[in-house]
């Protein structure tokens, strides 16, 4: 199962241009954490793609936290929008 790239620009990107925005890269990454997760249910002895995942994880980590000093209301949105936190 791979995930389109387009359309989650096309969801999440604030007007036609937008692809870089810290919604649209969080949202791209969530995505890429997705598959991967799913890839190392299935191979679970693949330490490089784990490596890979949680250098992922990291700098979604980071974007958030860079969007969530920046623009509270923006960050809530996000979270809410992909289901991150609980």
């Amino acid at each position: 199962m791979s995930f389109d790239k387009s359309d989650i620009i096309k969801k999440h990107q604030q007007d036609a241009k937008d692809t870089g925005s810290p919604e649209v890269q969080v949202a791209i990454l969530s995505g890429r954490i997705n598959h991967l997760t799913d890839h190392l249910r299935t191979h679970r002895k693949d330490f490089h793609s784990r490596r890979g995942l949680i250098m992922l994880t990291n700098r979604r980590r980071k974007l958030l936290a860079y969007l969530k000093s920046s623009d509270l209301d923006r960050y809530n949105a996000l979270i809410s929008k992909l289901s991150l936190r609980k």
